[in-house]
């Protein structure tokens, strides 16, 4: 039976609503979600069609769906915002995952906090965390780094910002120039071990484990993969920590930050374990004082 959106509306408080949706099995939704997406005043989508279909999955009568996407962000905002303040309850959709990551939504919640209005998640779905529990790469620690740029110039230098990063990493990808992103993953990352995951959920559902040259060699043959591509590249590899040079830059670093913030950076720049990094720094703390 169909839920009726004008009797679930009564119970939901004013708000925007950060609602995640399925990546690809409809089915990976939660009950909180189709509670506030019947119940809302208006939806607010990034294509009121794609989510005309998961309401019709799930049997729910459609409030009102307006389209939010980046080519109508500034326009529909404000829009959204004085809903919210009227006292409406807005929920905000992406077609798939969950809202404000890689998408304009985030303005939208920045511009709600500020004017005081209150901002809802309801937590989901989401492309990066499934990539990260089917890759088996360290997940202690990681970095969702978006789209790197199209061109290899551009992204090469943007990979060798991050390329330091004591973290695995996370990113999107356009599966037409995963080729070449990986060979300059390889190139300046080094050759890292990485996992490119595509069509997450659904029936095709693949993972391909490999380091990044060896990825890049199968794309390369194999041609684009189908489906939506999400890479998880594992962090840089421990090196043959050199104490000298540590307690040197721990000396350095002392003459400014205090012993906490000290082995914290010592232990990023030389991949040095914290907690020893932390029992160096104290005690060329004491020895100079």
């Amino acid at each position: 039976m169909p839920i009726d959106s004008n009797t679930a509306s009564k119970s939901l408080a004013a708000g925007l609503y950060i609602v995640a949706t399925p990546i690809g099995n409809a089915r990976d939704i939660t009950l909180r979600a189709l509670d506030v997406l019947s119940g809302a005043n208006v939806i607010a989508a990034e294509d009121t069609r794609v989510t005309r279909r998961l309401l019709d999955i799930h049997g729910i009568k459609a409030p009102e769906i307006i389209r939010y996407d980046e080519h109508v962000a500034e326009r529909a905002r404000p829009i959204l915002l004085a809903r919210v303040a009227a006292g409406e309850a807005v929920a905000l959709a992406t077609d798939a995952g969950t809202p404000l990551v890689s998408d304009p939504g985030y303005r939208l919640a920045a511009a709600a906090i500020a004017e005081g209005l209150k901002v809802i998640p309801i937590p989901g779905a989401s492309a990066p965390l499934a990539a990260l529990a089917l890759a088996g790469l360290p997940s202690d620690r990681f970095l969702f780094a978006g789209f790197a740029p199209n061109k290899s110039g551009q992204r090469r230098k943007w990979l060798a910002e991050i390329a330091e990063t004591q973290a695995t990493l996370i990113l999107f990808e356009n599966a037409k120039r995963l080729a070449s992103s990986l060979n300059d993953m390889a190139a300046v990352l080094g050759d890292r071990q990485a996992c490119v995951t595509r069509e997450l959920t659904k029936l095709f559902e693949e993972a391909r484990r490999g380091t990044l040259s060896e990825l890049a060699g199968h794309y390369a043959e194999s041609g684009p993969p189908k489906g939506e591509v999400t890479l998880v590249i594992g962090p840089p590899e421990p090196v043959e920590l050199d104490e000298t040079a540590l307690d040197d830059l721990l000396a350095d670093l002392l003459n400014t930050l205090s012993v906490k913030d000290a082995a914290t950076q010592a232990a990023e720049r030389t991949g040095a374990p914290r907690k020893q990094a932390y029992q160096r720094a104290l005690a060329i703390k004491q020895d100079k004082v």
